[in-house]
């Protein structure tokens, strides 16, 4: 595809006519939980897409049609590539005959828990190799505020192309909820914002062809500390929830009912539910990333660091309340046997990312409990040096176990046959609030 130099409006009509007539080529770089479902999405509407993917599995998977991703259709991915409508590469040469780049790699916390951002960087050196007039680039993956302005701009700006004229950018929170019956992409509105009133207003066209609606903001800061607000909302009213679990637990109350009793309130409340830990990518990192650039700012993110500390330990309190329910039946955690039920950070899905369950696995580990797990939607474990592999439900198992504790809820999980047949649980979801006659002696978060 070549690009000819003409006006500098030109540029952008030429952009807008390509994704409003939807000639437009897309490239999703990241083909994970966010890139895949949107690449998809953006393929269905008629674009033809393209995911770079530096996995070569997963490079290879698209390109035969396979799906490894549970929010995405298989038979719709399939038909998609066989119409030749979505294929996958591992090479960023495929740039100079993309329109707009969407950029969806992770962006973890280090080792010392400050943001790593090396994913955007690497992926915005290869953009600048491959920029040209008019191109369209939009950062999803979750970052701190400036970091478009910072970190993407001032590079892309030193080829000489000029941003809003010959080349635009923006920032689109990702707000993809894996499992989610009800909102998915399409439905699910989008926050969009440029560096210039061109950029959202390309940016906004762009996703206009997707997403039902699109909510244009002032400037990718304001839409970067958009995505951080939600994520930091959630982990601090969870934090609160875990705190009150503690309380209750120290006053004799149950959480579960209070909670639920206090949600039939029809105004200024809003139910969250304690828990083993936070999981998934954002809501554990989102607030960190908040917390670290207004630490260079020489403000103290108080809020934060106090629902980061609650959280951050629930995994402990989950082993002193197994070590406890152990203690009053003459047991010590160390030998007993332990099976744990669910490790995926969510219900009903397959991902592992900043699980609890992981920190309580190591925590028994440390212990040195007896331990398995099952869960239907994660069939192994890969912890240090050892690796787990999810075992049957099976009477004879649960009857084995010295204590069962359910770390994620998921529907698929029979838990009046678990109480049935479990000497001792551990409730952590209020997973066992239905069940009718249990054998089992079951504690409760």
């Amino acid at each position: 595809m070549s690009y000819q130099n003409t006006d500098n409006n030109s540029h952008r009509d030429e952009l807008l006519e390509r994704i409003n007539s939807r000639r437009a080529r897309f490239g999703v770089v990241g083909l994970g939980y966010v890139g895949l479902p949107l690449a998809v999405g953006f393929a269905e509407t008629g674009m033809r897409v393209t995911g770079i993917e530096l996995d070569p599995e997963k490079v290879r998977m698209i390109n035969r049609g396979e799906n490894f991703i549970g929010d995405v259709d298989p038979d719709l991915l399939a038909r998609l590539v066989a119409e030749k409508r979505l294929d996958a590469t591992d090479s960023f040469d495929v740039l100079d005959e993309i329109d707009v780049i969407i950029i969806c790699v992770p962006t973890p916390l280090n080792k010392t828990g400050d943001p790593d951002i090396s994913a955007i960087v690497s992926v915005r050196n290869r953009i600048r190799e491959h920029l040209h007039a008019p191109q369209l680039i939009v950062l999803e993956s979750t970052t701190y505020p400036g970091s478009v302005s910072e970190l993407i701009l001032p590079y892309l700006s030193e080829t000489g192309l000029k941003i809003g004229e010959d080349f635009f950018l923006a920032f689109s929170p990702e707000r993809i909820d894996p499992n989610n019956p009800t909102y998915q992409v399409v439905n699910t509105p989008k926050v969009v914002g440029g560096v210039t009133s061109a950029c959202t207003q390309t940016a906004v066209a762009a996703y206009g062809q997707l997403v039902k609606r699109v909510v244009p903001v002032s400037s990718p800061a304001t839409a970067e500390m958009v995505k951080l607000l939600e994520n930091t909302f959630r982990s601090i009213n969870i934090g609160l929830a875990n705190e009150v679990a503690i309380m209750c637990r120290i006053l004799g109350l149950d959480v579960w009912e209070v909670i639920e009793a206090a949600a039939t309130k029809p105004f200024g409340f809003m139910p969250f539910y304690p828990g083993p830990g936070l999981g998934g990518h954002c809501i554990p990192v989102d607030p960190s990333y908040l917390s670290w650039k207004l630490r260079a700012l020489k403000y103290r993110t108080r809020f934060i660091e106090l629902a980061t500390e609650i959280n951050s330990t629930m995994p402990e309190y989950v082993l002193r309340l197994a070590m406890t329910a152990l203690n009053d039946e003459k047991k010590a955690l160390k030998g007993s046997k332990v099976l744990l039920l669910g490790v995926a950070y969510k219900r009903d899905i397959d991902d592992l990312r900043e699980s609890p369950a992981l920190d309580v696995l190591r925590l028994l580990d440390d212990m040195e409990a007896d331990i398995a797990y099952h869960d239907p939607h994660v069939p192994k474990i890969n912890h240090g040096s050892s690796v787990y592999e999810s075992v049957e439900l099976t009477p004879t198992l649960l009857s084995d176990q010295d204590i069962v504790i359910i770390i994620t809820d998921h529907t698929a999980i029979d838990y009046n046959e678990v109480c049935r047949h479990a000497r001792l649980v551990l409730d952590t979801r209020n997973a066992t609030r239905n069940v009718i006659s249990p054998a089992a002696r079951i504690v409760k978060l």
